[in-house]
């Protein structure tokens, strides 16, 4: 058997390893599959889920004016007591009974328990300088604790994959989910300063799109190339299954100019993301 040069050895791993990152999801972004054991709800229903902790946190820490246009975390400032009172909202999520909720309470629940998580993965591990570091399972080649079973909700045990892509996105059905989750990265659409309620989850969906699809990191015109996050490539069967489906929605969204370009625009597509640390 002809021996391997050494060379090749190192070039094996970096595949290795760029296929299990890829850019974190170059590799193959995350299907919509459905977990039916979450499709249970009460129509009927009107209980109403507690998230005024959260809002309260997001409040006194994420910055929502920053100059940039990307929504900031100040991690650093979190104080002891104040990740207790995180620790404890996600502890009250735990115990709901989603199943007997309705569908907007529902989609509320597991959005803000999706970012609350996330969060508090961070100041569990701050400082780092990505999400993309944070490895809860010890996993091979994992990048990332996406795939980590972290909590609880009725017995079972979930990841945040499992949150987004097994249960927001399959039972939805509605791209701007992906306006609505964070992962705390300044490539990520903005993490909201108020926790989404059944009451404002629509306006707040709104609100995500139209700040992403107008900010440079989710549309630009680049050297005369338009390039937009790699969101739109990693989850493209969301957002229209082809590149004209993509810009046939970012054109619902866009302002001004951009909506010009959109809506004429038939040159090549460039796609970038920023994984670094959404802090000040």
């Amino acid at each position: 058997m002809k021996r391997m040069q050494p060379g090749a050895y190192l070039r094996l791993a970096v595949i290795a390893l760029f296929l299990a990152a890829g850019g974190v999801m170059a590799a193959g972004a995350p299907k919509a599959q459905l977990w039916e054991r979450w499709l249970a709800h009460d129509p009927a229903a009107t209980q109403a889920v507690d998230h005024e902790p959260w809002s309260r946190f997001l409040q006194r820490y994420v910055l929502a004016e920053h100059p940039s246009g990307i929504s900031r975390v100040r991690y650093a400032e979190v104080t002891e007591g104040d990740r207790r009172l995180l620790q404890g909202y996600l502890e009250d999520l735990q115990a709901v009974r989603v199943s007997q909720l309705n569908r907007d309470e529902q989609r509320a629940f597991w959005i803000n328990l999706y970012n609350a998580l996330t969060v508090e993965l961070i100041l569990g591990h701050y400082p780092v300088g990505s999400i993309t570091k944070i490895n809860p399972a010890r996993a091979l080649f994992a990048r990332g604790p996406w795939d980590a079973e972290l909590l609880e909700v009725e017995g079972q045990a979930l990841s945040l994959n499992d949150v987004e892509h097994r249960i927001l996105r399959p039972i939805w059905r509605d791209p701007r989910i992906h306006y609505a989750v964070n992962c705390a990265s300044l490539g990520c659409p903005n993490l909201q300063a108020e926790a989404f309620t059944a009451a404002n989850a629509e306006t707040l969906l709104d609100r995500g799109a139209r700040e992403y699809v107008n900010h440079p990191r989710g549309a630009r015109l680049e050297r005369g190339r338009l390039v937009l996050s790699s969101i739109y490539d990693w989850f493209q069967e969301d957002f229209g299954a082809t590149e004209q489906g993509v810009l046939r929605h970012l054109s619902a969204y866009a302002e001004g100019e951009l909506r010009g370009i959109l809506e004429g625009y038939s040159g090549r597509i460039g796609y970038d993301y920023d994984w670094s640390l959404n802090e000040p």
